[in-house]
């Protein structure tokens, strides 16, 4: 009897157990930590749409950044924008900061938390006149931040239109070049972009603004005086007490947060990530472009070889996979190709440093515009331009250098070797003054003014077509 009583009190825990455990909300924690990027928007956004098919209660974006490139961040406040999962990006732990990028995803998000000791702001554009449209990127640094001369700081108007109007009537000059009129675009549609972020959950839209004009900067504490952020939490715990009982609103239906039994699901970063993040490292981008190039040009110049092919073509299309997520410059990359066609040429065919020369300024300047950004995130490193340039160029000269040599050498092959070797008669006909002579293993005809017999030892002074000319 008390056997069965005990497993029957077994039985009844466990299927208490499972009842809770079938209860527990799943909140999934994923880390946005250093700059946006290509690789940051792909694993960010494939986990908002992995989370949603698990049936996720709540998604808590754990950011400390720098800021990033305007398309990833775009492309992350999509996901959350149409996200019909609550998102809550907290800015921690202390220390921590959403620079640039991760102030618009902050604002974007559907609650907005910051732990002390943390920072949001300097949302000013710092890439301003790149060629393509949408990709300036964004960075937290105030260094760069370009003036702007089109508002007015006396106007504290919210809207934004409202401002450029009233900047047009200020003393300032109103020509402006091309350079200041695309800085004027991207500053306006940073601002109009930032502003309708803050308004889609209620926030500050004033301050907002004044963090792309004005590059402004607050802390936790000040950011919730201004109504940037919605509350305070030192850690994730404190994330889901505060958030529980919130209505938020989620594709445009208010929707409120009821948050009971929490179990924190940490999303690890996976090797997608990891792969991506090497692979749109500009750095890299360009090795790989380097080694892809020379190892096709050394295969076709010497085919057969098989191993500089294949691994110049891996390379290349690695190197054109990273630079299509990349912000380039196209005039940067013909630049790079053409100073690597011109000192190929100059290898091939020497013009004693015309070509050479050309070839490796052309290098260097693609080499330093190749990258269409001024986030010092995604620059290429100058140590690494100098150095492939320097190595390039002593490469080609040193390649120069053994074909000028070789030209002053004397010939050692082909019949003009034989001219000044000595031969031995072998067939005389001193009448025709026709003779057959060996030299150098072979039988020749020769012809001589002089007369000679059979066995004479002679020097070959000239060559006439099939004929040497013989002197004694």
């Amino acid at each position: 009897m008390k056997t069965v009583i005990r497993f029957l009190f077994m039985c009844v825990m466990l299927l208490g157990f499972s009842a809770v455990a079938q209860t527990q909300q799943e909140v999934w924690v994923i880390g946005i930590k250093g700059g946006i990027g290509p690789a940051t928007s792909d694993y960010v956004t494939r986990e908002i749409s992995e989370a949603q098919n698990n049936n996720a209660a709540m998604i808590i974006l754990q950011v400390d950044t720098p800021g990033g490139l305007d398309t990833s961040m775009r492309q992350i406040i999509q996901a959350i924008t149409v996200s019909p999962v609550p998102i809550a990006t907290w800015v921690g732990p202390a220390g921590s900061r959403a620079a640039s990028a991760g102030t618009y995803i902050l604002l974007a998000s559907h609650i907005a938390t910051m732990a002390d000791g943390t920072n949001l702001g300097a949302a000013t554009p710092v890439s301003i006149g790149g060629g393509k449209a949408g990709s300036n990127p964004l960075s937290g640094s105030d260094e760069d931040k370009p003036t702007d001369t089109s508002d007015n700081p006396q106007n504290k108007q919210s809207n934004s239109e409202e401002k450029q109007n009233s900047a047009e009537n200020d003393n300032e000059p109103t020509a402006a070049t091309n350079s200041s009129a695309m800085e004027s675009k991207v500053i306006n549609d940073a601002v109009a972009y930032i502003e309708s972020l803050a308004k889609l959950h209620n926030r500050n839209p004033e301050w907002a603004i004044k963090a792309v004009r004005e590059a402004a900067s607050i802390d936790a504490q000040t950011a919730l005086k201004e109504n940037v952020i919605d509350f305070i939490a030192q850690n994730r715990e404190q994330v889901i007490v505060k958030a529980n009982g919130r209505m938020v609103k989620l594709n445009g239906v208010e929707t409120p947060i009821e948050l009971t039994n929490v179990s924190f699901i940490e999303r690890e970063q996976d090797w997608r990530f990891k792969l991506l993040s090497v692979l749109t490292n500009p750095n890299v981008a360009y090795i790989l472009m380097l080694i892809g190039m020379y190892g096709l040009l050394l295969e076709f110049y010497s085919p057969g070889v098989g191993l500089p092919g294949v691994l110049g073509g891996i390379c290349f299309v690695l190197a054109m996979y990273s630079l299509q997520m990349l912000p380039i410059s196209y005039a940067g990359l013909a630049l790079i190709i053409l100073g690597v066609m011109l000192m190929v040429a100059e290898a091939f065919s020497p013009s004693f440093g015309i070509l050479g020369l050309g070839g490796i300024a052309s290098f260097a300047l693609g080499s330093v515009m190749l990258m269409d950004t001024d986030l010092p995130g995604y620059q290429i490193a100058a140590p690494l331009i100098i150095g492939f340039t320097v190595v390039s160029a002593l490469f080609f000269f040193v390649i120069i250098a053994m074909l000028v040599k070789s030209r002053k050498r004397p010939v050692t092959t082909g019949i003009n070797t034989l001219i000044g070797q000595q031969a031995t008669v072998m067939y005389v006909d001193n009448e025709a003054g026709k003779y057959h002579v060996f030299v150098e293993g072979e039988m020749w005809q020769a012809t001589s003014t002089g007369v000679f017999h059979k066995g004479d030892k002679v020097i070959v002074t000239g060559v006439r077509g099939l004929w040497l000319e013989i002197d004694p």
